[in-house]
């Protein structure tokens, strides 16, 4: 059986940034090139909003996958996926607030009493927020326990997430409900795994 060796994580990180990085540099091109469609403004908007689910989906499904296919050294790479998923929600916040409402503060409450869902995604983005200050390993030693209820907060983004966007659209149900059902079976998946650890570690100790 393949097993990665630390001489591995490089060519993984390497790899994971290239898949984040790639459908940036496409929006880039596809902005210069005058290819957004006839509403350039949400067409950055949803874009930069799939990228951030889709970078979300990828958080859930490194620890099922390294524990499954005994591959310990993936579990390196959370952190790094796990700053795509803000900086893609950021990206997608920052379209809104600047190509939507260009920077016009006033109507954002506006703008929230009017479409709930905001709300909901700025909740999200506010938990990714603190998830993202507090990544890094010295805040992580300095916070001890507290840092990983801290961080199990991720699910509640896993949830918050897609009903932002199943919220946001009008007709096309069917890809946001499709992020919907994804993110409530990896849920499932990882408490089932946490249920079984619970019980392997009770039993052998």
């Amino acid at each position: 059986m393949f097993r990665l060796q630390a001489r591995h994580l490089l060519p993984i990180k390497i790899a994971f940034h290239l898949v984040a990085l790639v459908p940036l540099a496409v929006l880039v091109w596809r902005v210069l090139n005058d290819q957004l469609g006839g509403d350039p403004v949400q067409y950055i908007i949803h874009y930069t909003g799939m990228g951030a689910l889709n970078a979300l989906v990828a958080v859930l499904l490194i620890s099922p996958l390294a524990k499954h296919f005994k591959l310990g050294l993936l579990m390196q790479t959370r952190r790094l996926v796990g700053l795509y998923v803000f900086a893609y929600a950021s990206l997608h916040i920052l379209a809104f607030l600047s190509l939507d409402l260009l920077f016009a503060w006033q109507l954002l409450l506006s703008e929230i009493v009017k479409r709930p869902y905001i709300l909901v995604g700025a909740t999200a983005y506010l938990i990714l927020l603190l998830l993202a200050i507090t990544s890094f390993a010295k805040v992580k030693r300095a916070m001890g326990r507290r840092w990983q209820q801290l961080h199990n907060w991720v699910y509640l983004v896993a949830l918050l997430a897609p009903i932002h966007f199943y919220w946001s659209v009008k007709s096309e149900v069917i890809e946001p409900s499709l992020y919907l059902g994804g993110f409530v079976i990896l849920l499932m998946i990882r408490v089932n795994l946490r249920l079984l650890q619970r019980r392997f570690s009770f039993r052998t100790g």
